[in-house]
């Protein structure tokens, strides 16, 4: 698969989400205390993000 979500614990022990594509990570969230937490926001990107318009702010 070209692309997928993943939950990971950082140093400091908090469970985060990042998104690869082709093995390079496109973007990281900020940390969770829980990995349902983690889980919560990739459900949430899943669900609304396909209608988020995009912000050019170049």
């Amino acid at each position: 698969m070209a692309h997928k979500f993943e939950i990971y614990k950082d140093k400091a022990g908090e469970f985060r989400v990042r998104f690869k594509y082709n093995n390079e990570v496109m973007f990281s969230t900020e940390g969770y205390a829980s990995k349902a937490s983690a889980q919560n926001a990739i459900d949430s990107l899943k669900k609304n993000a396909p209608e988020a318009p995009v912000e050019d702010n170049s």
